[in-house]
This record gives C-alpha cells, sequence and structure tokens, in this order.
C-alpha cells in the first residue's frame, strides 16, 4: 500500500502506474538516484529512453501513454516531481492538467505548456530516420516557433541554464550520409554531445566541447554487427556570452523568395491559426530577437583511435575526413556557433555561421 504524503509522492506513484518498468527495485534506485543529484525533472524522458527500450524494441507502453498529446505525460511527471516545493504543481492545476484533462476536456493551454509540446514534438520527429524533405521543413518549422517563444531572451538567464552535458539532436544543415557512398573507411557515428562548462574566474566565459563517438570499420562491406575500431573525437574552444539580436531580413520583392523567406511565411501561418493565435497574437514576424551572443576565440582538436588503425596516420587522417563529412561542420568547428536562440532545462538551440540550426536535448551528466 502506498500513501502520498504530498504532490512528489504522487508523482513517484503516477510514474510506477505508468512505467512498469520501476516495479523494478533496480531500476527504481536509478530513478531515484537520478532526481536525487539534483538532475531536472524535466529531462527524466531522455534519461529513461535507453532503459524503456532495451527490453521493447516494438515500442513500450508507459512510453507511448507519457508521449501523447505534446508529451503532456512527461510535464506532469516533471512538475509533480521537481525538487523545491514551490515549484511543483498543486493538487487542483494537476487535476486540470491536459494529461489527465484528454482531449474532449476544455482547458486553457499555457504558454509552458505550448512551448513543452512544440520541443516534445520537434524530439519525437528526430528520433526518426530523417532524409525526407516534409520531415525536414516540418522541424525547421518547430524550431522557428521555438525560438520566437523563447523564455529565457535575458543572456544572464542563460549563465544558470547552458552549463551541462546536452546530446545532438538534429541540425538544419546539409546531411550526408552512408547510403551511395563507397568510403575507404566506413565510419558509424555514435553520440554527439556537447559539454559546457563555465570558467570559475569568469562568469561570462565558457568552454564548450564537441564529444564524437565513433566505429571505424575498413574495407568496402559492412559486418553484420557494425562492430569496428572505437574511437573519439574531442574539439574544445572557449566562447564569451554576450547580448546580441538576431535579425529578420526582409527579401526584395523582384529577387524572388528564398528558402528563408519560405520558412518565415510558413511559421506566420502556424502563429496566425485558430490554434496559436490566442497564445501568439501577431500579426508579422518581429523584424529581430534578443539572442545569447556567443564569441569564440580559438579551438583545440584531440582525436583518439584505438588498435589496428591508430597506428597509422593515413588511416587517421582517411578516418578523420569521413567525420566531417557525416558530422555537422559546427560540430567539428565550434567556433562557427555565433549565438543561442532558446535555452530551457530540457532543450537548447543553437544558430551557426551559416544560418543553420542545431537543436540538442539535455543529458545526464553520468550517463
Amino acid at each position: 500500500m502506498m500513501i502520498a504524503f504530498d504532490m512528489r509522492c504522487v508523482g513517484f506513484i503516477l510514474a510506477k502506474m505508468v512505467l512498469r518498468e520501476l516495479m523494478d527495485p533496480s531500476i527504481f534506485v536509478k530513478f531515484k538516484s537520478f532526481l536525487n543529484k539534483g538532475n531536472d525533472p524535466s529531462s527524466l524522458r531522455e534519461f529513461m529512453l535507453p532503459i524503456l527500450c532495451k527490453n521493447s524494441p516494438s515500442g513500450n507502453i508507459g512510453l507511448q501513454i507519457l508521449d501523447r498529446n505534446w508529451g503532456a505525460g512527461w510535464n506532469l511527471l516533471a512538475l509533480m516531481l521537481a525538487q523545491k516545493p514551490m515549484d511543483r504543481i498543486s493538487c487542483l492545476d494537476a487535476l486540470r492538467h491536459p494529461f489527465l484533462c484528454g482531449p474532449r476536456w476544455r482547458v486553457e493551454t499555457s504558454m509552458n505548456m505550448i512551448r513543452w509540446g512544440l520541443g516534445s514534438t520537434a524530439v519525437r520527429i528526430t528520433e526518426e530516420y530523417i532524409y525526407r524533405q516534409p520531415q525536414r521543413r516540418r522541424l525547421a518549422h518547430f524550431i522557428e516557433l521555438m525560438e520566437m517563444l523563447n523564455p529565457h531572451p535575458k543572456p544572464r538567464n542563460w549563465l544558470d541554464l547552458l552549463p551541462g552535458k546536452w546530446r545532438l539532436l538534429y541540425s538544419t544543415g546539409r546531411h550526408i550520409g552512408l547510403t551511395f557512398r563507397q568510403p575507404s573507411f566506413r565510419v558509424l557515428i555514435g553520440e554527439v554531445n556537447l559539454s559546457v562548462t563555465r570558467i570559475s574566474t569568469s562568469k561570462t566565459t565558457f568552454i564548450f566541447s564537441s564529444e564524437i563517438g565513433f566505429n571505424a570499420i575498413n574495407g568496402h562491406d559492412w559486418p553484420h554487427n557494425k562492430t569496428g575500431t572505437s574511437g573519439n573525437l574531442t574539439v574544445t574552444s572557449p566562447f564569451k556570452l554576450r547580448a546580441g539580436r538576431r535579425l529578420y531580413l526582409k527579401e526584395d520583392i523582384n529577387s524572388g523568395p528564398s528558402l528563408t523567406s519560405l520558412n518565415t511565411t510558413s511559421v506566420l501561418k502556424i502563429l496566425s491559426g485558430k490554434k496559436w493565435r490566442k497564445a501568439f497574437p501577431v500579426s508579422e514576424i518581429p523584424s529581430s530577437l534578443p539572442v545569447a551572443k556567443l564569441v569564440s576565440t580559438e579551438i583545440e582538436l584531440t582525436m583518439n583511435l584505438d588498435e589496428p588503425l591508430g597506428s597509422k596516420v593515413e588511416n587517421a587522417e582517411k578516418v578523420l575526413r569521413e567525420i566531417r563529412l557525416q558530422v555537422p561542420p559546427e560540430m567539428f568547428d565550434v567556433s562557427k556557433i555565433v549565438c543561442g536562440t532558446y535555452v530551457d532545462f530540457r532543450l537548447l538551440i543553437l544558430r551557426c555561421v551559416n544560418g543553420s540550426a542545431l537543436l540538442f536535448t539535455r543529458t545526464c551528466t553520468d550517463s
């Protein structure tokens, strides 16, 4: 028998009811340890995803329930499991939450819930294998919407939210895969993370470390288990945080529409729709938005490649060349990152010198 003494206890009970894996004592200990270490509950899905999908290749029922309705279940869990009592949702507000009310109830959607829904939908799309243009356009629209609804536009808000470990989910830039190419070294990219740490001597200076894990496979045929020579690439650079603005340039009528103007027009069409009109009452796209300007000085690159490929320099050069083709260039040369346009406890969006966007999700430091 379980007795709830406050909303956090109710959150634990709800989590056990929906996620049956938490009934396993060993998994529940990891669950509580994640929260007790000070990790924000909004990153709970990122932490639980490997555990939930480990024994459920066809799909986890609890994951599907919490992902429903723009990830409303994860939002309710995050509000219930907040560390500080003042940050937790009240009992009355929990009963009116979209996750418990369902689509037939008329619930006034808050701006925080709209931001959460946009981010959750974008994350769900990135979990698919994306090369088709409709998904890429849809993701670009969601990223533009999130940037306009950024809850922390001032740089001082970024000082506490930016540090941490962020996993790269998606880049709006060029995508190059292995489908039709026949490189001499096949490189299977693992996780691509961006670690941000603050320098103790300066309040506005951070160290950005791009960490790329990979497996290099020599030969023209893929092995069945996709195993090869493991390695990692680390690119480090100091950044200074400054206040800045992102300008939206108006297109010339005679020059014809560009891809940027088409995206902006689509975003304006979405915002003027019935669903968004109350939350974002605008008649036109703003000419500029406040951003966190990031100024870099120099980069330092370190690459480790295990034996036997690591014994020859020419092998390492071929592997490095293949990594540069597959990974977004901004993760290989982090000095090309120029500003941050969205940040919260869960998601991060950075813009690069060529205008492309990088979407990150916060990950557990120990994972």
